[in-house]
């Protein structure tokens, strides 16, 4: 009886620990999710360009993005972006990225570090200026129809390469406050794309979600009402999303749809369940294991693009 009594008072104290249960240290459950990926993404960042001759999307685009949104929630990033922000005021020298060869992505890296450079303007980080001349180039890669597509070869969007519609919705939201002629015609023909285009996906949906921002016109609602609908039909038992109805979760998709429903404040009880699956894969170094296409791929860039992605579906959703 008193070994079954100071086993019980061993196990409430301690608690139950079941076999292949990642360990934390006492400082890893003190501190926030948010704060864990934060303090991730703070090494990870400004480490690229120490190691490579080039600065990337996932990095220095997504990444950067989601420290910027960090910092305005309170939290301290430090020096982790001095670099990358640097390097982003002058759009001009996107194209030399990591020259000689320069660029072998350009659509790719116009999108990705425009909506960063918008996200660093926003939080008073980056001239205005260089915003606009951004916009501009950016809008250069817009297709007649009014959408952007960042990677032909990828059938099916991502964290790194998004896909039509993510990649027209960030370059939507890149073009917002840019005030050129050329940028301001680029976002009316991107309104346009958003509100017309049939949601075939579930990342479909949460990207033109995502692209909407705000907007009362009907077509928008209309739009929105669409895509509202798919997104409830896509939420599986665990809480998460995959880039189909039908799919299995997937952490990008699941925090790409956490954070369109929590700008567009819908859905409120599905984003909760959201969040929830997000925080329950959450590693220990404050990561999330990387979205790829197909599953169960290993990309380093992924992997940080999609930590990006979450830490923003947390902060959007707090």
């Amino acid at each position: 009886m008193h070994r079954l009594r100071a086993f019980v008072i061993v196990t409430l104290s301690i608690g139950v620990i079941v076999p292949g249960t990642p360990r934390t240290t006492a400082a890893q459950q003190d501190a926030t999710p948010e704060a864990r990926a934060v303090s991730y993404l703070r090494s990870e960042v400004p480490r690229w360009r120490l190691e490579h001759p080039c600065y990337s999307c996932h990095n220095n685009g997504d990444a950067t993005r989601a420290l910027l949104a960090a910092a305005a929630q309170g939290h301290d990033i430090g020096m982790a972006l001095d670099d990358t922000l640097t390097w982003l005021a002058a759009p001009e020298r996107w194209e030399q990225n990591g020259s000689p060869g320069g660029s072998s992505d350009l659509p790719l890296a116009r999108v990705q570090f425009a909506s960063a450079l918008s996200a660093a303007t926003g939080a008073g980080r980056a001239p205005a200026m260089a915003r606009d001349r951004a916009a501009d180039l950016m809008a250069t890669h817009q297709h007649a129809d009014g959408s952007f597509t960042l990677n032909p070869s990828q059938t099916l969007g991502g964290a790194t390469f998004y896909g039509r519609a993510l990649a027209t919705a960030m370059a939507r939201r890149a073009l917002a406050s840019a005030s050129s002629a050329a940028a301001r015609a680029a976002r009316d023909r991107a309104d346009a794309w958003l509100r017309s285009t049939a949601l075939v996906n579930v990342l479909d949906a949460s990207s033109v979600l995502l692209g909407l921002g705000d907007a009362a016109d009907a077509a928008a609602l209309a739009q929105r009402q669409r895509a509202l609908a798919l997104l409830q039909q896509g939420q599986a038992a665990d809480g998460g999303w995959g880039p189909f109805v039908t799919s299995q979760p997937e952490v990008f998709d699941t925090a790409l749809v956490v954070q369109a429903l929590s700008h567009a404040r819908e859905m409120p009880e599905a984003v909760r369940r959201g969040r929830a699956y997000l925080l329950e894969r959450q590693q220990d170094d404050g990561s999330w294991v990387e979205t790829t296409r197909p599953s169960g791929g290993e990309s380093y860039a992924q992997r940080i693009s999609t930590t990006a992605w979450a830490l923003l579906a947390l902060l959007a959703s707090r």
